[in-house]
């Protein structure tokens, strides 16, 4: 089930982007994994109560790649799948960044600027922590999103305040607009860096389930924040396009976006929403 909703988020993902004519596909289709099995395994939630006082909180603080979760949460029941078709057109809510102005209490926060989800993320687990709430806050922030001061700043926060119910999820493909991180600035190691500011840190493969249920469901054996470095590959699941910096931000012609829906597949189990004025249904 796993595989075949993260095979849907992946068509869903392209197929908005395309109809679009804008977005980042890249980073979307490598946190399509995390985001269902954070969503089908480790999240507690309520689709038809979103303001849920005991809901677990999701901070997407690289919210550039919000294509994929707005698939999840339509796969989930936030909303209607149909309404996917909108993505990116004036008057939607599906905005090219999470507006918390257009979703309201389906998003914890907007998110756009890169560097601050971490620290929004703090201030959701403090508050929790002070309400005696058990719940967590999972915020996922992108490896070229670590050069911004600000997420160590945040990391040095949670470290001091111990805040045991917080996870940071690092998405480390190695790469970001202007090519790899390593030579725009290096931030490896990540998982040593966030140990640093007193992180107890895990290395996992970003594609792997069962590694990510086990990474994401254990809470930390003592006070302190977790942090999980994902291992993932920039537009994952597309052979044409996987590991390649031209990919964060470029969106597919037609030709290049069947080709990828076929390498796809259809996800058994589920169907494609329909787009208005494509042929066949087909993007």
């Amino acid at each position: 089930m796993i595989h075949e909703l993260a095979r849907q988020v992946r068509r869903d993902t392209i197929r908005m982007i395309v109809n679009a004519g804008s977005g980042h596909v890249g980073g979307a289709l490598g946190v399509a994994d995390i985001l269902t099995v954070l969503y089908e395994d480790i999240l507690h939630y309520r689709p038809d109560e979103p303001d849920w006082q005991d809901r677990d909180r999701l901070v997407l603080s690289n919210g550039h790649i919000c294509a994929a979760w707005y698939s999840i949460l339509a796969r989930t029941g936030h909303f209607p799948i149909d309404e996917l078709a909108t993505h990116r057109r004036f008057g939607s809510r599906l905005q090219g960044h999470p507006a918390r102005a257009k979703l309201g209490k389906l998003v914890e926060t907007s998110s756009g600027p890169l560097g601050q989800g971490l620290s929004v993320a703090n201030g959701l687990a403090l508050s929790m922590r002070a309400d005696a709430r058990s719940a967590r806050v999972f915020c996922i922030l992108g490896d070229g999103e670590l050069a911004e001061g600000q997420v160590w700043e945040a990391a040095m926060t949670a470290g001091h305040y111990r805040l045991s119910n917080a996870v940071a999820i690092i998405l480390a493909n190695g790469l970001q607009i202007d090519g790899t991180t390593e030579a725009v600035k290096r931030q490896e190691p990540i998982d040593r860096r966030f140990a640093a500011f007193g992180w107890e840190t895990t290395v996992v493969d970003g594609h792997n389930p069962d590694e990510l249920q086990s990474a994401l469901a254990t809470v930390p054996s003592g006070s302190a924040p977790r942090a999980v470095v994902a291992r993932v590959k920039m537009a994952a699941g597309v052979s044409a396009w996987e590991d390649q910096a031209k990919w964060h931000g470029t969106t597919p012609d037609r030709d290049a976006a069947l080709q990828a829906l076929e390498e796809i597949g259809l996800a058994d189990g589920y169907d494609d929403f329909p787009i208005e004025g494509t042929a066949g249904g087909v993007l």
